[in-house]
């Protein structure tokens, strides 16, 4: 049982019991939890364990005289809690905690952790009297709790941002109800290939953690991997293509190619058209020049249009490929050291969800250079149309034959 349903009870019945009353309920349900039972109590109703105690005396023995046994305080009576007697204890405990100023600035405390020891240290220099539990009582009656922080914030967005969103939703829909192919790609984050400590924990016999390296060393290990991932919207299953080299639209584009050649080419046989959403930026950028080249490539080779949707700066968690497909292969591997290829691939492949994911993995040891210069007059070939709504965002690419 836990202390919130313990509180609410006792508060719910608490106005119309007396003293007595109200430590022989709190002794009872700390008997019917057994060991612990009476510090838990305690902190959900606000009593003493001393007066949880002397409710057990009530209950085990009723007719005996101890120091609480039988006692009701008139209104009013009993000791005053501490901030009664010290009424600027509360100001100068929310002084040291308040963002804005942190506190005296002339405190040791200002640039330290704030525990609730530490706290209760300052508070006693200051000439409070108190200690860590009643700092930690008094947080939580000032709506106070441990706080991790949180990415929310994205900097500047952009006037059109929710017109892009838009956007892409009215072309999302619509290449779904002509039963063509939309897919989310991204590049996932770059990871050590060798016996290097992975974030997260999986279970191990007791006291046998597996070891692991001390320092991250790029040499101790087999380099990076960049996993590029293919999302297929309407279907929800994954394509990620491991490179070994760099992360470059040339590499972007192959890892859209192979999973067109492996899975889309099956699924959708009668494909006339694919939709690409990526974001600004990275190996699949709005503004490069190479992502365009390639895409024309491609395009020429599977014979019909590439539509590509850009997500606005900023907005890269908002692609589906970061929550539906690299969240759960990160949740899948996580305390695993990736110590080789293999591993990698058969932890990427063996990623399900309750929804149905299904995921195909293959490593890619193509080489690809960085620095590759598009000449003007190459650019020039791409037979790209962009949307009337930014069309630096929004465009379409046609193969050769189409042209107009």
């Amino acid at each position: 049982m836990s202390a919130d349903h313990i509180r609410k009870r006792f508060n719910l019945v608490r106005p119309f019991l007396n003293e007595k009353q109200r430590r022989v309920l709190a002794a009872a349900e700390a008997e019917t939890l057994g060991h612990g039972g009476v510090s838990l109590v305690a902190r959900a109703t606000g009593l003493s364990r001393n007066t949880v105690v002397a409710g057990r005396h009530d209950i085990r023995e009723p007719g005996a005289s101890t120091k609480e046994a039988g006692r009701i305080r008139s209104p009013g009576g009993g000791r005053k809690k501490t901030v009664h007697k010290d009424p600027t204890l509360e100001k100068d405990l929310e002084a040291l905690i308040e963002p804005a100023t942190r506190g005296d600035p002339e405190s040791a405390l200002r640039w330290t952790c704030k525990s609730v020891r530490k706290l209760a240290s300052e508070l006693n220099r200051m000439g409070h009297k108190t200690s860590h539990r009643m700092v930690a009582e008094l947080l939580k009656h000032m709506g106070y709790s441990l706080q991790a922080n949180r990415k929310t914030v994205e900097g500047s967005s952009h006037p059109d941002r929710g017109a892009q969103f838009e956007h892409i939703y009215e072309k999302v829909k619509a290449f779904q109800q002509e039963g063509q192919p939309v897919i989310s790609v991204d590049t996932k984050k770059k990871e050590l290939v060798g016996n290097y400590k992975n974030g997260g924990q999986e279970w191990q016999p007791k006291g046998q953690p597996e070891e692991v390296l001390v320092h991250d060393f790029e040499s101790l290990g087999e380099g990076k991997v960049s996993p590029y991932g293919v999302y297929d919207v309407v279907r929800n299953t994954g394509w990620v293509n491991i490179g070994i080299d760099h992360d470059t639209a040339t590499f972007a584009v192959e890892s859209i190619r192979r999973w067109w050649f492996t899975m889309g080419s099956q699924a959708y046989p009668g494909a006339s058209a694919l939709l690409v959403t990526a974001d600004s930026g990275g190996s699949n950028g709005a503004r490069l020049k190479l992502w365009k080249t390639e895409l024309q490539k491609l395009s020429n080779e599977i014979r019909f249009s590439i539509s590509v949707s850009h997500f606005p700066p900023g907005t890269s968690k908002w692609n589906k490929i970061e929550h539906r497909l690299f969240s759960f292969i990160s949740q899948n591997w996580r305390g695993r050291p990736l110590i080789s290829h293999e591993v990698i691939v058969n932890l990427i492949a063996s990623t399900t969800t309750a929804k149905g994911l299904r995921v195909t993995c293959a490593m890619d040891y193509n080489k690809y250079p960085k620095g590759v210069k598009v000449p003007a007059a190459e650019l020039k070939k791409v037979n790209l149309t962009r949307d009337a709504f930014h069309g630096e965002w929004n465009y379409t690419i046609m193969p050769d034959n189409h042209k107009a």
